[in-house]
């Protein structure tokens, strides 16, 4: 494979901070590189040098004669005075060498079709002009204006920000079936893991570069980290958390070899489970009682005047742990305002228990002291707090969140977007609440403030509900996945993320969208004819009673789990329990097969 651009011992720095410090490295043919590391750490930087948008110090830049390329910032910059299809088909016009693209050009041909459908540019209307778009609008346009076109090279910085759970994976299917080269920065592990084929970690000046995706990224720390010195022992054990996790779930997709997957699991055999449900569910009830936040028959509007919800009734358990997934603009925020009280019903009420303490973690950033440094932030919620058992600091937590020492004596006015929502995290952590309510808390936030943060909340006793389009955090934090399809209810998802998506997609027949399109109804037995037959409401009646067995059943299984725990010192109930912990799981398999069968048949 030829080299597309080579960097030799490139070198840059913005004051005294040297982000790329004598770096070689180069971009092949086909290659599809994930760039990863801290925030400020020089990603961004490395692209700029990388793509001729910034010169280095020192060094040398090299790159192949008329190579084609498109570069996705997030500067989200857009000729003014021009529309969204004028910006989205600019290039493919200036690539064919012509004035511009006529609309049955364009439409004609399935691989431009397909981008403006997939990212969402067709809700938008290709004669909207670009300057009364909101920022997400405009990425998705300038994203959309590189994809359309036939590149060598495609690199991309945060391109899944902005975009819902299906625009992710839309993306990362075009992604991955295109002949171009790509170099992409991301903090979306899901798309990592699916799309890149060499994983680039900028830090402290060097480039370190693995082999494969995220699983194969985390498997190289884990080990580098197990070798490390005792000063690295917390981020070690984050890293072995982190890999069990992962290889305790579905197949892990990496390329390494037998052997080093066997060293792997020699990694992580003595790695407890990242929680233990039924000790913070009981936790939980004590800190809670038994009445959380309750819905009962509630009608919600969203601004356009359509239901959001009808006649919704939604108890939230004590220690219950719930993402929330749908598209843009379905309605999630408002649905979580409605939890949070700061949502007037319709018609029926809202009921919270007396001992609730919500903690809402909201998508806008106005809720801090600007005029504080960031120590003095957090201290103002609390000097100390409770995290497990463990008495912390309100420096030590602010320091779990990526604000070192130094970092605390910065003014709250000069953080950056990323540094403020870690800030307002920090802060509603500080305040202990019972409850979280937490808007997409993944923005923003690098791979390893992420990881410190799904740390804690493993270990967190409390309710909480997650909107958030990063799929390995929901399937991490939560236990449950329910779903809006705008159809007036609240779906419960057995199947997390992939039933979502299966569902959107006969939605949607086959083709998803990165917005927010109105959609036919959609519950858990949508696939049921719409006439009130009695083979429906039969349907419909096992459906439910198979959702109540499926609850029994996950309850029995956790219960023999900590009963496994108790009894490790007793071998003959260990091998009673280990076969009723099989027997439990073959009948949950097999009930779970069959609610399968009725909700999509």
């Amino acid at each position: 494979m030829a080299n597309l651009i080579n960097l030799e011992a490139v070198s840059k720095s913005f004051g005294i901070k040297p982000l790329l410090d004598k770096v070689s490295l180069g971009v092949q043919e086909g290659e599809r590189i994930g760039v990863v590391g801290m925030n400020g750490g020089g990603k961004t930087t490395l692209l700029e040098v990388l793509t001729g948008l910034e010169e280095p110090d020192s060094g040398r830049v090299s790159r192949v004669g008329f190579l084609r390329m498109a570069v996705v910032t997030q500067r989200g910059v857009l000729p003014e005075g021009a529309t969204v299809g004028e910006v989205v088909l600019a290039g493919l016009a200036e690539d064919q060498r012509t004035d511009g693209v006529a609309e049955h050009e364009w439409a004609a041909n399935p691989r431009i079709r397909s981008v403006v459908e997939g990212i969402g540019i067709a809700d938008l209307g290709m004669d909207t002009p670009v300057a009364g778009l909101s920022g997400g609008e405009r990425r998705r346009t300038a994203l959309a204006a590189a994809l359309v076109r036939d590149l060598d090279l495609l690199v991309l910085d945060e391109p899944t920000n902005h975009l819902d759970v299906e625009g992710v994976q839309w993306l990362a299917e075009h992604l991955t079936e295109r002949r171009s080269a790509l170099v992409v920065v991301t903090h979306d592990r899901w798309f990592l893991d699916t799309v890149a084929t060499r994983t680039w970690e900028v830090q402290g000046g060097r480039v370190e570069t693995y082999d494969g995706g995220y699983n194969d990224w985390i498997f190289a720390r884990a080990e580098r980290v197990r070798q490390a010195d005792a000063s690295e022992a917390r981020r070690q054990n984050l890293a072995r958390k982190e890999l069990a996790w992962l290889r305790r779930g579905a197949p892990a997709r990496t390329s390494k070899p037998r052997y080093r997957i066997e060293a792997a699991e020699a990694l992580i055999a003595n790695v407890p489970a990242p929680r233990d449900t039924v000790e913070l569910a009981s936790f939980a009830r004590k800190r809670l009682g038994r009445v959380v936040i309750e819905l009962e028959d509630a009608t919600l509007a969203i601004p356009d005047g359509r239901e959001l919800v009808t006649d919704l009734t939604w108890r939230l358990a004590p220690g219950e742990r719930v993402g929330l997934v749908g598209v843009n603009g379905s309605g999630k925020t408002t649905l979580l305002r409605a939890l949070a009280g700061d949502r007037e019903l319709q018609s029926g009420k809202r009921i919270q228990g007396q001992t609730v303490k919500i903690g809402w973690l909201r998508q806008e950033l106005d809720d801090l002291p600007l005029d504080m440094r960031v120590l003095e932030a957090v201290q103002d919620v609390a000097q100390r707090m409770m995290l497990g058992d463990k008495e912390i600091s309100a420096g030590q937590l602010a320091e779990r969140l990526g604000f070192t020492p130094a970092k605390q004596r910065t003014p709250v006015g000069d953080l950056s977007g990323g540094e403020r929502r870690r800030l307002q995290l920090t802060r509603i952590l500080m305040a202990e609440p019972n409850v979280l309510l937490l808007d997409e808390p993944t923005n923003d936030l690098d791979i390893d403030t992420l990881q410190q943060l799904e740390d804690m909340l493993d270990g967190w006793a409390g309710t909480m509900v997650v909107i958030s389009h990063d799929r390995y955090l929901i399937e991490r934090i939560c236990d449950s996945t329910w779903a809006l399809f705008g159809d007036g209810k609240l779906t419960n998802l057995p199947g997390g993320i992939e039933e979502y998506l299966r569902k959107r997609a006969a939605l949607s027949g086959g083709a998803t969208s990165a917005a927010g399109r109105s959609t036919a109804p959609a519950t858990a037995n949508s696939a049921a004819p719409a006439t009130d037959s009695a083979a429906y409401r039969a349907a419909r009646k096992e459906l439910a009673k198979l959702e109540r067995v499926l609850e029994k059943l996950t309850e029995r299984e956790a219960k023999l789990h900590a009963a496994l725990a108790e009894a490790a010192t007793e071998p003959d109930k260990l091998v009673k329990l280990g076969t009723e912990l099989k027997q439990v799981q073959a009948e949950k398999e097999s009930t779970e097969e069959r609610w399968f069968e009725l909700a999509e048949g």
